[in-house]
């Protein structure tokens, strides 16, 4: 009888597993997000109303953009749902999870952006003729998965659901209930430009960069090459600048190669202003800019090359023009954000050939001008005479590269800016040396040493300043006097390094003593509590307690607590590593 019983338990257990397998929604996972589906009541009759929910787990730091208007290339969260078979189901737009603001340092935005868990509901009506059946509907899925750094285009296919319509279904037990609709940014489709205006925004957008602040430094160059090149003859001048304009079509023609591979191969969108994420890139660019600053002030020059200045018709100088063309299409990046965004988001929404298209487009805009200046000689002889506005003119422009070179240095990650702003003084320094420290009369061996010394700083400088900050050996805990006041009652020895931002001797002491294994593996084994006391500010706690209480005037100095000792061992100076050693093996 036992056996009996037991085997129609296990019966019952059985059949309730598969019928609890059958309702549970099956999750999948694509990239960094987890996905599935589930049917707001199990059975629907006809004339009815119920909802699919689309449940998203997204891992930590990455989003999906909310809002067409603000998604770069349209590539904001969207879906379309298929019913399979015969059409009796009627579907209604998504009701959508509020939103959540995210600030792009890069593009200096904020956007509409889904995180985290976040379910999407998408009503529908059963039509009043549709008999008792199953539908099968597939819910495809598509937009870009971001991080602050990149984003992604997954394939995220189709996400399957069973519909099961019923005459007799009731529907008073939903498996959720349907949230009121959210009242957010608008979630339009992508903005429908035809071809035509398209590629006209794209052009337009391509004339515009060469007002653009960053395209300024080698302007006064251009301009006098292509003077020079009209005084030669219109068939010269002509080529030269077919030439520079050449250049600024390679600039763009990578740009598409690059959204094609990037589309082809790894499923990712080439957005515009990507690169500015980058943080190498925001670093190289800032650098670049505050180097032509410098010229811009005069501290150095740039020659034109020979060869830029030789017979076009000998085939001379072809090279040079093509490579400042590319250089000109190079610093147009950090100044055009907001007017290439439009053509650039409209373009990674249409097929790769139409895209590319596009792009090569804005880099037509750019070089029609010169096409023109270059056809039309005479219009360079009315430019204003050279003077002394010329030079103020100049000089006012470094200001303006060195305000936009701050501002892509203030959009790097928290705690790497102060170091990129040492590297260009760094870097000021060595592009001094190179053009100040010699001319034309200094003898060549002389000139290829001072010169050699600049590039050895200047790269001992970047590996120093720019390289990724190594995790600190030591478990540093903040300055709380409480805190260090129960350590000692637990018999626990403290270390108290008392350091400040401002202070130079600070960070070498940090290099010197703290960066060693030796001495963090003392901390570690005596079970001694590592405080780091930031005085940076007069009102700062650790900075009052360190006049107050431990009577010293100044950083850097580094205190040993022991329990059950009056006075504390102090270590001054930034050459004490041996002596914490020795101190520290005693305990």
């Amino acid at each position: 009888m036992n056996k009996k019983i037991a085997c129609i338990i296990g019966f019952c257990l059985i059949l309730s597993t598969i019928a609890f397998a059958e309702q549970s929604p099956q999750k999948r996972k694509v990239d960094v997000v987890t996905f599935w589906a589930q049917q707001q009541f199990d059975n629907v009759p006809p004339a009815g109303e119920g909802s699919v929910a689309i449940h998203f787990e997204l891992e930590k730091d990455w989003h999906f953009y909310a809002s067409a208007n603000t998604a770069p290339g349209g590539m904001n969260l969207k879906f379309e749902p298929n019913e399979q078979g015969e059409k009796f189901l009627k579907f209604d737009k998504p009701i959508w999870p509020k939103s959540e603001k995210f600030y792009d340092p890069a593009l200096d935005v904020n956007l509409d952006v889904f995180s985290g868990r976040f379910t999407v509901y998408i009503p529908f009506t059963v039509a009043a003729d549709a008999p008792e059946k199953t539908i099968d509907v597939n819910i495809s899925i598509d937009g870009a998965v971001c991080s602050a750094i990149q984003c992604r285009v997954p394939k995220f296919g189709s996400i399957p659901s069973v519909l099961k319509i019923a005459k007799d279904a009731v529907l008073s037990k939903p498996n959720f209930e349907l949230p009121k609709p959210v009242a957010a940014a608008s979630r339009t489709t992508v903005a429908g430009y035809s071809l035509l205006p398209a590629l006209i925004l794209a052009f337009v957008a391509g004339l515009s960069l060469n007002i653009m602040p960053c395209v300024w430094p080698v302007l006064p160059i251009i301009v006098m090459r292509l003077v020079d090149q009209a005084k030669k003859g219109k068939s010269a001048s002509l080529v030269m600048g077919l030439a520079f304009c050449l250049g600024i079509l390679l600039f763009f023609a990578t740009l598409a190669g690059a959204n094609i591979v990037l589309q082809v191969f790894y499923g990712t969108v080439l957005q515009w202003g990507d690169q500015f994420r980058n943080p190498g890139f925001l670093t190289a660019m800032a650098m670049l800019l505050v180097v032509l600053a410098l010229f811009m002030f005069g501290l150095f020059t740039i020659n034109i090359p020979s060869s830029l200045a030789g017979s076009a018709g000998s085939g001379q100088g072809l090279g040079g023009a093509v490579g400042m063309g590319f250089l000109a299409a190079i610093l147009s990046t950090p100044c055009s954000f907001g007017i290439l965004a439009a053509a650039f988001a409209w373009a990674q929404t249409q097929p790769l050939a139409l895209a590319t298209l596009t792009i090569m487009t804005i880099g037509l805009g750019m070089a029609v001008p010169y096409v023109i200046l270059t056809a039309i000689p005479a219009l360079l002889k009315k430019t204003p005479r050279p003077g002394k506005w010329m030079e103020l003119f100049k000089q006012a422009i470094g200001f303006i590269l060195l305000g936009i070179a701050l501002k892509l240095i203030a959009a790097l990650p928290a705690g790497g800016q102060i170091n990129v702003l040492y590297f260009a003084l760094v870097a000021s320094f060595c592009v001094w040396m190179w053009a100040g420290w010699v001319d034309y009369s200094t003898p060549a061996l002389r000139k290829w040493v001072i010169r050699i010394i600049a590039v050895v700083i200047a790269v001992a400088g970047g590996v120093e300043l720019l390289s990724p900050a190594k995790p600190s050996l030591i478990d540093w805990q903040k300055y709380d006097a409480a805190a260090i006041k129960a350590d000692l009652a637990q018999n626990k020895s403290v270390l108290i390094d008392f350091t400040a931002e401002w202070c130079l001797s600070c960070k070498v002491v940090y290099k010197t003593v703290y960066s060693r294994k030796d001495i963090a593996e003392l901390l570690k084994q005596k079970g001694i509590v590592a405080v780091k006391a930031d005085t940076t500010l007069k009102d700062y706690p650790a900075t009052i307690d360190l006049k107050n209480v431990y009577n010293e005037p100044g950083v850097p100095v580094t205190i040993l607590l022991i329990p059950g000792q009056t006075e504390p061992t102090r270590f001054r100076g930034i050459t004490f590593g041996d002596d914490l050693k020795s101190s520290l093996e005693k305990l």
